[in-house]
């Protein structure tokens, strides 16, 4: 294998590492949290997160792409990128600290007043380390973002615990948020040694504003949809409500959206370096496809099969009535690889532009979807985003297929052996569960144990090349630097 092979074995590995290590600390925080609060409380901060999301894709502009999409960015790039970032979150700050009251007023719960201003600062501190993200990204170097990452997550997450533990219920999360970031920010900066030289750039800011432009309005659209349904939902259900469908979202969610950052987040840098080679481009594409599919999926399904004992098991009887919601969102965030990998195979060929009508129309369809369900609750609200995540396929496709030989017939063809192989693992691990065991954990340990041992005996005795491929990757001796 080639020293730029290893490298992007490397760069995936390390991104795995950072996003999984880093999610997983937070995930199994979000556990203990969920057994010494109530089901309102997240209600509660799931309504602010509405409105960092937003603001973090305003601070970014679009502008981390931009850099990574640029051949050879120039430290005038970087510098310029760098203030417009600050100045842009200070701006979104201000903003946001004065309208607080009325956040508070709209949802009708008067202590988000004082929450929002404090949690907010995250929005100031994320912005001073967007470039140096985007450098290591460029030099796919995803080990230093992964020893920022855990530092600061472990550090942030004891003191979180130990102030949960004492009483202070979502100030704890508040503080453990802000002490998170701040330690982060801190590391990247000690580890990248990079500093903005006093130079701002118009023509770098045109050049990175024309790309991230596109980027940023198809990410606000994106966002502001995805919130939207947090939005409608604490203002049409209670906090009691919302939280349940925020826990369900959240962990529903939780591998297919950080496993496809991690694919995709390596893998951009990498599909950038070969977009003028068609051919090449398009049968990488289409490996990597199979290949997120090949994780995803089994486990995605494979938490529709398991539910109940999950929930049971991990966040108590109380929080029972999510089982349900649980499982319809697994069917719809599955899809979530294929959605992802679409829109960035766009952005690889630098058709930003088509990038943003496709958002356009998902997200016009997306409103319509959401309006038309959410009057029969929130279970026919879930069913909505699974309609959502084929809707989103087919829009992408379309636009994909103007500027490639891929096409949906020939992305579906793909991976269609292992979405079949998958759904039968599944089939096979809820009749076990049902059949063989009666307790909580029991169900949950012999499940995992079985659909495991289903998946991969199948793969093997019908010759699937992802398990070669996987085999490939950690049977052979590797070194992982940069």
């Amino acid at each position: 294998m080639t020293n730029y092979s290893n490298r992007i074995v490397s760069s995936v590995i390390w991104s795995g590492i950072e996003r999984l290590s880093v999610q997983g600390i937070q995930f199994v925080l979000t556990i203990i949290l969920a057994r010494l609060v109530l089901p309102s409380d997240y209600g509660l901060i799931a309504l602010l997160t509405v409105f960092l999301v937003m603001a973090q894709v305003l601070v970014d502009s679009g502008f981390t792409m931009a850099l990574i999409q640029k051949q050879n960015p120039t430290e005038k790039d970087f510098s310029t990128a760098f203030y417009f970032n600050i100045i842009v979150g200070a701006i979104i700050y201000l903003l946001l600290y004065f309208s607080a009251k009325y956040i508070a007023l709209f949802f009708q719960e008067p202590q988000l007043e004082l929450i929002a201003k404090v949690v907010f600062l995250n929005i100031i501190i994320s912005s001073f380390a967007v470039v140096q993200r985007a450098k290591l990204t460029i030099a796919l170097n995803f080990k230093l973002q992964t020893l920022a990452s855990l530092f600061a997550v472990i550090v942030s997450g004891v003191c979180g615990v130990y102030l949960a533990y004492n009483g202070y219920n979502v100030w704890a999360l508040v503080f453990q948020t802000l002490l998170n970031n701040l330690l982060n920010v801190g590391c990247l900066w000690i580890l990248v040694k990079w500093f903005p030289i006093f130079s701002f750039s118009r023509e770098s800011f045109r050049h990175l504003f024309i790309f991230g432009s596109k980027l940023l309005l198809a990410g606000v659209i994106s966002s502001l949809y995805s919130q939207l349904y947090t939005i409608v939902v604490g203002k049409k259900f209670s906090t009691t409500n919302l939280g349940y469908y925020n826990r369900a979202s959240s962990f529903a969610s939780w591998f297919s959206v950080n496993l496809s950052a991690i694919i995709n987040r390596a893998l951009f840098p990498v599909l950038c370096s070969i977009k003028e080679n068609e051919e090449e481009l398009e049968r990488k594409f289409l490996f990597y496809m199979r290949m997120a599919s090949f994780i995803i999926f089994p486990l995605m399904l494979g938490i529709v099969a398991l539910a109940e004992p999950i929930v049971v098991c991990l966040f108590t009887e109380k929080w029972l009535p999510i089982v349900p919601l649980l499982r319809i969102l697994c069917l719809a965030y599955m899809w979530d690889p294929i959605m992802l990998m679409n829109s960035n195979f766009l952005a690889v060929k630098g058709r930003t532009d088509m990038q943003l009508k496709g958002e356009l129309w998902k997200k016009t369809i997306a409103v319509v979807i959401l309006l038309v369900t959410f009057p029969f609750g929130l279970e026919v609200v879930c069913w909505g985003l699974v309609v959502y995540s084929f809707v989103d396929i087919y829009i992408m496709t379309r636009f994909v297929c103007k500027v490639s030989r891929l096409s949906l017939m020939i992305e579906l063809k793909s991976i269609m052996l292992v979405f079949s192989l998958s759904v039968g693992t599944a089939i096979i691990t809820w009749g076990s569960v049902e059949l063989l065991w009666h307790s909580c954990y029991g169900k949950l340990v012999g499940g995992i144990i079985t659909g495991c041992i289903t998946y991969v005996t199948f793969a093997s005795l019908f010759s699937f090349a992802e398990i070669d491929s996987i085999k490939t990757i950690f049977c052979k001796k590797y070194k992982f630097d940069d």
